[in-house]
């Protein structure tokens, strides 16, 4: 094996290392750690102008994380969970930023990033049993092994709006937020899209501006975040029994030690019982709300008594009646991403907010001086979209990633992504993807399933290296029936009847693919344990001697 490789950071010069890793937030430098920790020379390649990933560029105001901060967490170190002080129940972007740096100047692992560089192709060579990687500065490096620690939510999807290009106002993205503060202060602001982050940034821009204009096609399920100062004594305890709360998280469906598994139905209790279930979930704050009972995300009937509960209690928050039927969401609760706030439903209160119903009346066009929609014209000074993500499959795709016998993974994906345990693609040798399709990822606390992964792959390229394994590809019948069971998983609940971005909805012409699993992270995990001790069954290894 090589040594440890430093980044010459000179375009144009091939170079070769062991392990190429494209992204370096949460999982590019936990696996970053680990492959040096098994003595292999590692290129990491980031597009930032710093390390953090997601949370590097997601830094619009009010950008917080909607898990509590001592379990969104790296557990890999005893120390480092011990030693680091959350300020906060649910930590800001700047917050988790600083996190990620500490831990990237903690482990040394900086020196090994190469800053404001996209990979932009990457080939794999058939005889050769190599990847071969380019980015946008020149950059050409070769490995035996690529794996992509990309991120599920990376790549801003903009909506193709006639006219954006003559909007002589202020344009941003809530997933490509400027690196310096911005001011709205005595601004016409509009803002496109009421998901998560829009549901994060609107009550912080509506502070700000002269008049905040807010256009919304779908009104979303929001419960509040109920934040607030760490408390001490809480911290204390948590960190005392951090080993059993991260045992508890990594054996849960959804990798939160917090989120106790529900043992009753809806209408296996009274009203008054649900009632009181529902309003200590409300009250307690967070997005625990659908785990209240077992079929919430399994029975409609179930799912409208929840959804009712949640549709009383925006009523009772906006002021206008007409506002809060806007507001008040009508498909299945759960089904999209569900969200959590801090005075959302509250802004809509201020004389300074005004809620346009897009779906009633379409945008046309976006003018010099503001927006267009079907029924009237909004002068703004700056329009903030909040328009989400090419979710799961966006930041893999705009990578040409394809082999030297003309396999690509644009052509493998053509009608939805197919993944074994979203590890990797038939088709595809050596290459790895950390929370890709198919696996618990966004429907799971990411940095328990980032860890499971990474864990995963390098336990596996040390056995591969120890059989004096060079080559390991998923096998296309055991993708098969693993794409089979992850759709019968999720074809047993809700979920794949909502319009949410976990199918692609959100971009137009995705195809229209369930893409996570819901079949729950401590399963998940056993499958995956199972497979390895099974000499990674459903997976072909060879070496380049054996093949010939």
């Amino acid at each position: 094996m090589a040594t440890t490789h430093k980044p010459a950071n000179r375009p144009g010069i091939a170079d070769k290392c062991d392990v190429i890793v494209v992204g370096a937030g949460f999982a590019g430098l936990y696996m970053l750690h680990r492959l040096l920790k098994l003595g292999l020379g590692v290129r990491v390649f980031e597009a930032g102008t710093d390390v953090g990933g997601t949370w590097f560029w997601n830094r619009y105001p009010g950008a917080r994380c909607d898990v509590e901060s001592l379990e969104y967490s790296y557990s890999f170190s005893e120390n480092l969970q011990q030693e680091w002080r959350w300020t906060e129940r649910y930590a800001t972007q700047p917050e988790i930023l600083r996190y990620i740096g500490h831990v990237a100047e903690r482990f040394d692992l900086k020196k090994h990033v190469q800053l404001e560089t996209r990979i932009v192709s990457a080939e794999f060579d058939e005889t050769a049993d190599l990847w071969t990687v380019q980015s946008d500065k020149g950059d050409v490096v070769s490995a035996r092994y690529c794996i992509m620690a990309t991120g599920c939510l990376s790549t801003a999807a903009m909506p193709k709006v006639p006219g954006l290009e003559r909007f002589q106002g202020n344009t941003y993205h809530t997933g490509l937020w400027p690196t310096d503060p911005v001011d709205f202060s005595g601004q016409r602001v509009g803002v496109v899209g009421t998901g998560s982050s829009g549901i994060q940034l609107i009550p912080q821009v509506a502070k700000q501006a002269a008049h905040l204009y807010v256009f919304q096609r779908t009104a979303n399920y929001s419960l509040p975040a109920r934040n607030a100062p760490l408390d001490p004594d809480y911290e204390r305890t948590m960190k005392n029994r951090y080993a059993q709360v991260r045992k508890t998280a990594r054996e849960s469906p959804s990798g939160v030690a917090g989120f106790p598994v529900p043992d009753k139905a809806v209408l296996d209790v009274s009203p008054k019982e649900r009632e009181q279930t529902f309003q200590q979930r409300w009250d307690a704050g967070g997005i625990s709300f659908t785990r209240a009972y077992r079929d919430v995300l399994l029975s409609k009937e179930a799912n409208a008594i929840a959804a009712d509960f949640i549709r009383r209690k925006i009523r009772e928050l906006v002021r206008s009646p007409e506002v809060a039927d806007l507001l008040t969401p009508s498909y299945l609760i759960g089904t999209k991403r569900l969200c959590a706030d801090t005075q959302y439903f509250e802004t809509y209160n201020r004389e300074n907010v005004s809620l346009i119903d897009i779906k009633r009346t379409p945008i046309s066009e976006i003018t010099e001086t503001g927006l267009r929609t079907a029924q009237a014209d909004y002068k703004l000074d700056a329009l903030i979209f909040a328009t989400g993500f090419d979710a799961m499959t966006g930041a893999l795709l705009r990578i040409d990633i394809r082999t030297t016998n003309g396999v690509s993974l644009r052509r493998l994906w053509d009608h939805g992504p197919r993944t074994y345990l979203g590890l990797m693609t038939a088709g595809l040798p050596n290459l790895f993807m950390i929370t890709g399709p198919g696996s618990p990822s966004v429907l799971s606390n990411v940095i328990v399933s980032i860890e499971q992964h990474v864990d995963w792959i390098a336990d596996c390229l040390g056995y591969l290296a120890k059989q004096g394994i060079g080559r390991i590809e998923a096998d296309g019948k055991a993708q098969d029936e693993w794409v089979a069971h992850v759709n019968e998983v999720a074809d047993k609940t809700l979920l794949p009847q909502g319009a949410s971005w976990y199918v692609g909805a959100n971009v137009p012409g995705k195809p229209r693919v369930f893409m996570p699993y819901l079949g729950g992270v401590g399963v998940y995990r056993k499958k995956c344990d199972e497979v390895a001790n099974n000499g990674y069954s459903g997976f072909r290894l060879s070496s380049a001697s054996a093949r010939a």
